[in-house]
């Protein structure tokens, strides 16, 4: 058998670190206040406002700028599928590389060329991520200009159109999240070249390190702050004009 027992447990680790944090962040984002969920609600409270203005230039070249971020990730996820697709007709020099290594042992070509299938899949998966963001928030510009203007803000079938359009660029988001996750995990799942236990290991860091990021910084709170002054603001807002 090519593999160990640490291989195995070394890559279930890997496997439940992922998919496991991807269900809890999910469930735990409905309840809790997070990046996701608090930039939902900014995404809301933009879409609000775009409604009541007449030159929309501003939006065009912030909606520009996300996609633009997620061409380059985009572009270079395909950049390092080649560099990978290249190493498969160079096991041999990436063996003696990997060997010369403390604390590795000698593989055969079979498991570098799984450990190797194993990064050109988690890559690829982040390519179709960050490409299906960029459709998504094409959606939104097509949204975005065919939405009417409500100098007022207070027409209630324009609201639930600025809605949907939150609902949107929020998908198009936890895409982007989605294929920057895959790059933390593929960091990860570099470590196994080395030792199953370094994948172990690393795959929890990366748990640990998203969690925080998510859930427990400092952006999290201003973002969480920021959300909720802006629902205030607007709750007066509409108190004012019905009175």
């Amino acid at each position: 058998m090519p593999f160990t027992l640490l291989d195995f447990i070394g890559i279930l680790v890997f496997l439940i670190s992922w998919f496991g944090y991807t269900a809890f962040a999910k469930k735990k984002a409905k309840t809790t206040d997070c990046i996701a969920r608090s930039l939902h609600q900014h995404r809301i409270h933009w879409m609000y406002e775009v409604i009541k203005k007449d030159i929309r230039v501003g939006e065009a070249a912030l909606l520009a700028n996300l996609e633009r971020n997620i061409a380059f990730f985009a572009s270079s996820t395909l950049l390092i599928l080649a560099g990978l697709f290249t190493l498969f007709a160079k096991i041999d020099t990436l063996a003696n590389v990997i060997a010369s290594f403390p604390f590795t042992n000698s593989v055969s070509q079979i498991v570098i060329q799984i450990k190797l299938a194993l990064l050109v899949f988690i890559f690829a998966l982040s390519f179709f991520q960050f490409t299906w963001s960029m459709r998504q928030y094409g959606f939104l510009n097509v949204m975005v200009g065919a939405l009417p203007i409500d100098l007022s803000g207070g027409n209630d079938n324009l609201k639930a159109y600025a809605l949907q359009m939150a609902v949107v660029q929020d998908q198009a988001a936890h895409s982007y999240n989605y294929g920057l996750r895959s790059y933390y995990f593929a960091l990860a799942a570099m470590c196994w070249f080395f030792h199953p236990l370094l994948l172990a290991g690393m795959s929890l860091w990366v748990v640990y390190t998203l969690y925080s990021r998510e859930f427990n910084s400092k952006a999290v709170r201003s973002i969480t702050i920021g959300q909720k002054i802006l629902h205030e603001e607007r709750t007066k807002l509409d108190e004012s004009k019905v009175n």
